[in-house]
């Protein structure tokens, strides 16, 4: 659904992105995950165009945007919601005049345009709040209203800047479940800029981190919980620093379902092995429960104990001694 080709974005002599590939798939959650500076607002603001590239391609929907004028441009953009970090609402309009404004920039009828804000509001949670004003409201409210008024066009794409940063850990719950049931509901595609590790743990499929302008590591959780020194499997799951000879074991999506298996208590009684555990995490990720954990294994049969494991579907990973 969205595919962006060699984007690069400079500001004089800075770079902000740097030769950026990235593939969204359609009805996808898709989280890019990086520290202030990364590049990442400006990424998303490259997609739909509000930041117009230095060079590359992109392409939403089977239309690449960065080759059309700016009256088709307009048009494509109604087919892409977006979601700002602080709201962006106008102050001197009610609730149901902040979700009406880009349907009266359409020109869509007046009865029509009421009753697609009533639906809207009804479905972001605010059916009683159409005639309030954004000062009236709490930060969760507001940002419901943000998403009611992104869906507005019936868009197929949603572009998210950091719709949780400014929220409390429970609103943020909240808000998230609500782009969780959107994208169930309605087969979004939502592409989201985060630098909060549980909202790519909460909600998205795939994840990419981007660091210094350039994307490091990118592709499905599933895939990425599997592949060795992966940075997203560091940040999700931190463990203390790896010990020479000390064996990191990763719970993946080839053992989907299982993680709770008494695996190392087989490997004891199997191989003769002592186990001392150094650190560990469990959490459910992309819908799987996933996790790693960190050991060292004395005596027995070690090695063959090390085989087990990776037979039966784990990422194990033994530090250089």
């Amino acid at each position: 659904m969205i595919k962006v080709s060699g984007l690069r974005k400079a500001y004089g002599s800075v770079v902000a992105v740097d030769g950026v590939d990235l593939h969204v798939r359609e009805g996808e959650i898709f989280g890019v995950l990086g520290r202030s500076g990364a590049g990442k607002s400006t990424l998303l603001r490259c997609v739909n165009l509000l930041e117009r590239p230095t060079g590359g391609s992109v392409t939403v929907g089977g239309r690449e945007l960065t080759a059309l004028g700016d009256r088709e441009l307009r048009q494509a953009r109604q087919g892409i919601g977006m979601i700002h970090q602080h709201f962006a609402l106008l102050s001197s309009r009610t609730v149901a005049g902040n979700v009406a404004f880009p349907l009266e920039i359409m020109g869509v009828p007046r009865g029509e345009r009421a009753r697609r804000v009533e639906e809207l509001l009804d479905l972001v949670g605010l059916a009683g709040k159409a005639g309030a004003y954004p000062a009236q409201l709490s930060g969760g409210q507001k940002q419901r209203v943000g998403i009611a008024r992104a869906l507005a066009g019936r868009p197929s794409v949603l572009l998210s800047d950091e719709a949780t940063s400014a929220l409390d850990p429970g609103t943020t719950q909240s808000i998230l479940a609500l782009l969780k049931r959107l994208n169930r509901d309605f087969g979004l595609t939502i592409l989201l800029i985060t630098h909060e590790m549980d909202v790519i743990r909460g909600v998205c499929d795939s994840a990419a981190i981007m660091s210094g302008g350039r994307i490091e590591e990118a592709g499905r959780i599933a895939d990425l919980l599997a592949r060795p020194g992966s940075r997203l499997t560091e940040e999700l799951f931190p463990l203390p620093p790896a010990e020479p000879g000390s064996v990191t074991i990763t719970f993946t999506g080839a053992y989907s379902g299982r993680a709770d298996e008494a695996v190392v208590s087989q490997v004891v009684r199997k191989y003769d092995v002592d186990v001392n555990i150094l650190g560990g995490a469990l959490e459910e990720v992309a819908g799987v429960s996933a996790g790693r954990l960190r050991v060292r294994l004395t005596g027995g049969e070690s090695e063959a104990a090390l085989g087990y494991l990776r037979d039966r579907g784990l990422l194990v990973e033994v530090a250089a001694r």
